[in-house]
Order: structure tokens, then sequence, then C-alpha cells
């Protein structure tokens, strides 16, 4: 396996532990009945347990675009030192992120998705050069 397919399991294994902190941060402010039902009149999450579903949220749109860059660079054999740097970029300032999101450091917070995007970036020019 391509190491850069192996962050990609590894980013699908944040992506789970966050919305696993943000659940059990869902579940200490509106209780199991909110999160149960339907969610038609779910209140707003606030503080960190809101801080900690944004960034699932983000994670989750940033994945999409991981995964479909990955698949195509390995379909088209263009892996090569470039795109695993990108991966690793992509994956650790993703780890970043979360955790400086749920801190609720802003500046870092956008310096770390910066960082994200970069990898993205990287992975991106090594497919379509």
């Amino acid at each position: 396996m391509k190491p850069e397919m192996m962050l990609l399991v590894w980013s699908v294994a944040l992506a789970i532990v966050q919305v696993l902190v943000a659940v059990t941060g869902a579940f200490t402010q509106v209780g199991l009945m909110k999160l149960v039902g339907n969610r038609e009149d779910m209140p707003k999450l606030t503080g960190w347990v809101g801080r900690a579903e944004r960034a699932h949220i983000n994670m989750v749109v940033n994945l999409v675009l991981f995964a479909a860059l990955l698949l195509a660079m390995v379909v088209l054999g263009k892996s090569n030192p470039t795109t695993l740097l990108g991966a690793q970029l992509f994956f650790w300032c993703r780890v970043a992120y979360a955790v400086i999101y749920l801190a609720g450091l802003p500046w870092l917070r956008t310096l770390s998705w910066v960082g994200s995007v970069i990898g993205l970036l990287l992975i991106f020019l090594q497919i379509v050069r």
C-alpha cells in the first residue's frame, strides 16, 4: 500500500475520533433524547461542543477532497515524494486543526487549515503535471 493511502486511512480514523468527541459533547449539552430524536428543535451547540461539531464537519468536507486526489493519484500512477509530502502535510495539519479548534485558537486554526490546503495542492499539482 502506498504511504499516501495509509495517511488516508489515518485521516478517516481522525474523522471518526472527531465525530465521537462531537457526539459525546452534544450528549452532555442536550441529552440523549434530543440526540436520538429527529433534531427538528435541536438547540445550537455552544462552546467547545459547537467547535467540535464544526471541526468534524470541516474534516469531512476536506476528507472528500483528500480521498479523491489520492485515488486519482493511485489510478494514474503519480505517487512520488511530493505527493507523500502533501499527504503528510494534510494529515498532520488536520490533527493540529482538530486540537486547535477545540481549544478555540482562531489564528492557529486558520494556519493549520491553510497547511492542509497546501498539502492538497501539492498532490493536485503532481496529478495534473
